[in-house]
């Protein structure tokens, strides 16, 4: 979670073997079977590295850096775009550090690091009900990968998160594969939000599975998308997640359901909830409201109401999703319907997930209230029920 979550752990420890034999200078592998997310995400394999264990002062600029000592961490940014037709697009690049030991190698070769990028990079036409996912990976060495804080930079090849001045904002985001492109610049229109508590977000039972988590919730946007040989000017609203950490879930817990909501009165919601094995809500669920004029508040596990609505079944794959969500928090009188703007977003990756664009409508009190945003859902293991 962008996602954006201590749970993405098991992500990039399922993509850490593809990693060696890239850092082996051999083919990378596509694994047949995706990894459970029950099995990577604890906290094996963590000696050495840092964990987090308690709330910390963050300090910026050089937190948006990168954060060697802890196994893992992400710069994660999903939005929905528009352009002046009406046509709507969803996009996702998320640039993903990974320590394959935790400490530095003997420095006898410009080739030779301990660090690892991974990249997804996503783009959902909504006109053409058409997803496209591509996967990257590359060693921090030689340029061809890496994170800086001052000035900022996070980049994969030419996949890339720049500041375009002495902060990382205003941000420029770019990605090119095949013949599609984006090129968007995001600047501020909140503060921003520390997650969980103070900026530690706890996953589970657990001491140090946490992460350290901050979020921009909302980000005016604006820029190009590139689809062959048309080109589309587009703006829009984006979210970012950060975050880091060395172990996130525990034994008993087996995958998550990520929601990241841009309402039309202004305010932002995110949650995400923490399926159990035993079909139950973990209580280290947890998300943020954020008010429009960017104050925030956390909301427990139990603040949100969370009823999936219907099924659906990939085609590709045979994974289960749930085909929409009721989402209601009583607490703000807020009663949602998330709908996938496309309903085939799988990223059918190294580990497989569902993330993509969805719609919002609802009541929000005795208004109606509309909005968009992102959702991520981990595979289920079995039929979804209401």
């Amino acid at each position: 979670m962008r996602r954006r979550h201590g749970w993405w752990i098991g992500l990039l420890a399922a993509a850490s073997a593809a990693a060696l034999t890239l850092y082996m200078f051999r083919p990378v592998p596509k694994p047949a079977e995706s990894v459970a997310v029950s099995s990577a995400l604890g906290d094996a394999d963590s000696a050495g590295y840092r964990r987090a264990y308690e709330p910390r002062p963050f300090q910026f600029p050089a937190d948006h850096g990168p954060h060697p000592d802890f196994r893992n961490e992400w710069w994660y940014v999903t939005g929905n775009l528009v352009d002046g037709a009406g046509r709507q697009f969803g996009y996702q690049l998320t640039l993903f550090r990974i320590a394959l030991a935790p400490a530095a190698p003997v420095a006898d070769s410009a080739w030779r690091t301990n660090q690892l990028y991974m990249g997804h990079f996503a783009l959902t036409d909504v006109a053409e009900n058409k997803h496209r996912a591509f996967e990257r990976f590359s060693r921090d060495a030689v340029g061809l990968a890496g994170a800086r804080a001052t000035p900022f930079r996070v980049w994969l090849d030419d996949w890339e998160l720049a500041g375009l001045e002495s902060d990382a904002f205003p941000m420029r985001v770019r990605a090119r594969e095949d013949s599609i492109e984006i090129d968007l610049t995001l600047t501020t229109a909140k503060p921003v939000v520390l997650q969980g508590d103070q900026g530690l977000s706890q996953k589970s039972a657990e001491p140090g599975n946490a992460s350290h988590y901050y979020s921009f919730t909302r980000l005016r946007t604006e820029g190009t998308i590139r689809l062959g040989e048309n080109t589309f000017a587009v703006g829009g609203a984006s979210w970012l997640d950060r975050e880091w950490s060395t172990s996130a879930l525990g034994s008993d817990q087996s995958g998550w359901d990520w929601f990241a909501l841009h309402l039309d009165d202004g305010r932002d919601l995110m949650f995400y909830r923490l399926r159990r094995k035993d079909g139950s809500v973990d209580p280290h669920s947890k998300g943020a409201l954020v008010a429009a004029d960017g104050r925030s508040r956390p909301l427990g596990w139990n603040e949100v109401e969370l009823q999936p609505l219907g099924e659906w079944v990939s085609p590709k794959t045979g994974d289960r999703y749930p085909a929409r969500w009721r989402l209601r928090l009583p607490g703000e009188n807020l009663d949602l319907i998330v709908t996938p703007k496309v309903a085939d977003q799988e990223m059918r990756l190294t580990v497989r997930y569902w993330e993509g664009a969805v719609s919002v409508s609802g009541q929000a009190g005795a208004e109606a209230i509309s909005g968009r945003g992102y959702l991520e859902m981990t595979r289920y293991e079995t039929p979804i029920s209401p």
